[in-house]
C-alpha cells in the first residue's frame, strides 16, 4: 500500500473541508491504483456489460414484446444501463469488507487524515470505474442498434441520474461493507443484489406480474431509474394507463431515492468507519 502524505489536522472549517477532499482524493488514487496491479478485475468488470447486452438483447429478446411496440433492444439498454448501476455497489462493498477485514481500515483511522477520507476515497473511485464500464456498454448499446433520440440536453441528464444514483449506492456498498468487515462473508450478500434489479421493469414490462409482486415493482428505485432513462433517450416502454407516482414522475422519484440514500448512509459509513474495532 501506498504511503500517505498528509497535512496535519487544520482548525477551520474550511480548511477540514479541504483537508477531507485531499485525503479522500488520496485515498481515491490508492483504490485506483490497486486495480491497475490487479487488472484481472477491471477486465472481469468491463467484460460483464458486453455479456449483458448479448445475453438479453439476443437470446432473450425474441421472447419478449415491447408495450406499445417497438425495438426490444432498445426497450433493455436503460434497463441494463440501470443494472450496472445498482450492481455498481458491489465493488465498494468487497473493498471495504476486505479492508476491513485485512486490517487496513485500524492503519488508516491511526493516520491524521479526515474521518470521512477513506469511504469518500473508496466511492470516488468506484465512479471513476463506473464511468469506463459505462462507457463501454454505450458502445455495446449503439452495436446492437439502441439510440437515444431526444437531443444531448436529454440524453446527458440520463446519465447524470446513473452516475448519482450508482454514487448514493457506492454509499451504502460502503456502510455494509464496513458492517460485515469480512470479504468472504461480503461475497455472500452479492447474489441478493440480483433480485432488485430483476423485481423491476428493467427487462420485462411489470403489468403482468402478480399483484403483490407488481407493487413492489412499481416502487422499486431501479424502476424509477429505468423509466427515467427510457423517457430522457425517447426509447421505447413507457407506461400505459395509472401507474404509481414514481412511474408518472420517475425523474423526480430518481432525484428523490438518490438524495434520500445519500443523507442515511453517509453519515452512517463515516460513523461506522470511525468506531469500528472499538
Amino acid at each position: 500500500m501506498t504511503t500517505l502524505d498528509l497535512p496535519a489536522s487544520p482548525t477551520t472549517q474550511a480548511g477540514r473541508i479541504r483537508w477531507a477532499l485531499h485525503d479522500g482524493l488520496t485515498v481515491a488514487r490508492r483504490n485506483l491504483a490497486q486495480l491497475k496491479a490487479h487488472p484481472g478485475e477491471l477486465i472481469g468488470a468491463l467484460i460483464f456489460p458486453a455479456i449483458m447486452v448479448v445475453l438479453f438483447g439476443y437470446v432473450f429478446g425474441s421472447a419478449i414484446a415491447v408495450p406499445g411496440g417497438g425495438n426490444y433492444r432498445e426497450y433493455l439498454m436503460p434497463g441494463l444501463f440501470a443494472m450496472t448501476t445498482v450492481t455498481g455497489m458491489l465493488p465498494t462493498l468487497l473493498g471495504m469488507s476486505t479492508d476491513a477485514g485485512k486490517g487496513i481500515m485500524d492503519r488508516f483511522r491511526s493516520m491524521p487524515i479526515a474521518r470521512s477520507a477513506v469511504p469518500f476515497g473508496q466511492t470516488g473511485a468506484d465512479i471513476l470505474a463506473g464511468a469506463l464500464a459505462m462507457t463501454i456498454m454505450v458502445g455495446c448499446g449503439f452495436v446492437v442498434g439502441w439510440r437515444p433520440h431526444k437531443g444531448i440536453a436529454a440524453t446527458l441528464a440520463a446519465f447524470g441520474l446513473l452516475v448519482l444514483l450508482r454514487y448514493a449506492l457506492s454509499w451504502l456498498g460502503a456502510y455494509l461493507g464496513l458492517l460485515i468487515g469480512d470479504p468472504e462473508t461480503a461475497d455472500q450478500y452479492v447474489p441478493l443484489v440480483f433480485p432488485v434489479t430483476m423485481v423491476s421493469n428493467t427487462f420485462v414490462p411489470t403489468a403482468h406480474m402478480p399483484v403483490w409482486l407488481q407493487a413492489i415493482a412499481d416502487w422499486n428505485p431501479v424502476s424509477a431509474l429505468v423509466a427515467a432513462c427510457r423517457e430522457l433517450f425517447g426509447n421505447p416502454g413507457a407506461p400505459a394507463g395509472h401507474v404509481p407516482w414514481p412511474l408518472a414522475h420517475p425523474v423526480a422519484a430518481t432525484l428523490g431515492w438518490s438524495f434520500v440514500l445519500l443523507a442515511v448512509f453517509v453519515p452512517l459509513a463515516v460513523r461506522r468507519y470511525v468506531t469500528m474495532s472499538r
